[in-house]
Order: C-alpha cells, then structure tokens, then sequence
C-alpha cells in the first residue's frame, strides 16, 4: 500500500479506502456479495492475483473478515463493523457520481458480464408472483455466443441462465447493451426507453406491469444530474 508519509487520520483512511479497486470491493460486499467469484465478476479487469492479495490486505486491516461456508468447501468475505463504516461513504460516492459525472458511455466503460451480473445480484425474483417466471434477455448488437440470456425467477431466488433452461418464457426483452446500461444507471427512464421502442417488452399483460418492480432499480437511479451539458437520453 503506497503512503502519503502523514499521521493525519484523513491521509491515513485514504491510504486504504483510496487503493485502486477498494472501493470497488467494498461496494459489492456492501451489496451482498460474499464469495470470491462473485467478487471477481464485480470488478472483471482486475487480475485474480490483485484481487487475492488486496482481500488479505483489507482482511489484515480489520476491514474485511474472512470465514468458512457452512459446508467448508470454500471462503467468504464480510465487511467488518469498521468495513461497515465505509458504506456510506460508497453511497455518497455513487450520488456525486450521478449528480456530476452523468455523460454518455464509452464503449470500453460498457461490459456485458459486469450488466448482467449486477442485474442478477439486484432483480426482484418476487416481482412476478411466487410461481417460477423466466425473462428471456436479447441483446441484438452482441455477438451470438452473448446475445441470449435468461432470468430464471423461483420463489425469492434469481438465476442467470447463459443457455435455455427448457422453461417457458413470460416476459422477452429486446434492448440494445448500451440502451440497457443506460436503463440500469437511471440515464434512460424506462417508460421513455419502452415509448421510443429502445427497449421492446413482450409477454401477458401481468408480466410487463410489473417489469418495473423486476428491475428494481436502487434508489441511486432516481439522483437528476446537474451538469449544464448533460445528454438527453
């Protein structure tokens, strides 16, 4: 860890909290993450090695604690009460971020894996009712092999599916990535994305009223930007 050479508490939570990736890591285990391949899918261009090494870095100071799973095959990763206090920091993190720095997205800022995991992690299986629902996913500017995608809903659990799982489907979407990624960010309003045909959604009546509440988009979404030169999207 590199130091500001200071005793000042300031430069001394920064030299943590300010690491390349840390923040990173502690918003996904803020958000329920625990294991470490669902931290490797939060943050996909950091190597395995960094992220090894930076976990026993956070666990050694205090900020993270590592235990078994209760069948002790693998580990997981939880935020310490002093981990804890970091949260709201990454949550006032993310309203700047919405307030100051909404522009439209580079194609290199956009990833598929990264969209599609965060839907899994943050959807409302439940949206649907208590019976199982699939929502089949296309992405018609991707690559065949990541074009198609299912959500498979059961009970209080989500399923991201990359091959058919066999069952009907009750809701299909059809969406640009990007169009997608905007949705998701609260850059494009779903009711405008659905009126303008940027987002397609078919199915019964009851699977694409509540497609809203499947989203379940976090409250961060609904911050207005206020930059002068924000795009409209």
């Amino acid at each position: 860890m590199k130091t500001y050479g200071q005793f000042c508490p300031v430069a001394k939570a920064a030299e943590l909290f300010c690491e390349r990736w840390t923040p990173l890591i502690i918003r996904d285990l803020a958000g329920g993450a625990s294991r470490y391949t669902e931290l490797r899918k939060g943050v996909p261009l950091m190597s395995p090695a960094l992220l090894s090494r930076r976990l026993k870095q956070l666990e050694a100071e205090g900020v993270v604690e590592r235990r078994r799973s209760a069948s002790g095959r693998y580990w997981t990763y939880h935020l310490t009460p002093a981990g804890l206090e970091f949260v709201p920091m990454i949550a006032a993190l993310g309203s700047w971020g919405q307030r100051w720095s909404r522009r439209e997205l580079a194609d290199y800022e956009i990833d598929v894996g990264l969209l599609l995991w965060s839907m899994e992690q943050s959807v409302a299986p439940a949206a649907f009712g208590p019976q199982r629902n699939v929502v089949r996913l296309e992405l018609p500017d991707q690559p065949v092999s990541k074009r198609h995608w299912w959500f498979v809903n059961d009970s209080s659990e989500c399923e991201l599916c990359l091959k058919d799982p066999g069952f009907e489907i009750d809701l299909f979407l059809r969406v640009t990535l990007k169009d997608m990624t905007y949705i998701w960010r609260g850059d494009l309003a779903l009711p405008r994305a659905l009126e303008k045909g940027r987002l397609e959604a078919h199915g019964p009546m009851r699977a694409r009223r509540a497609l809203r509440a499947w989203l379940n988009l976090k409250p961060v979404t609904r911050i207005a930007s206020q930059r002068s030169d924000a795009p409209v999207f």
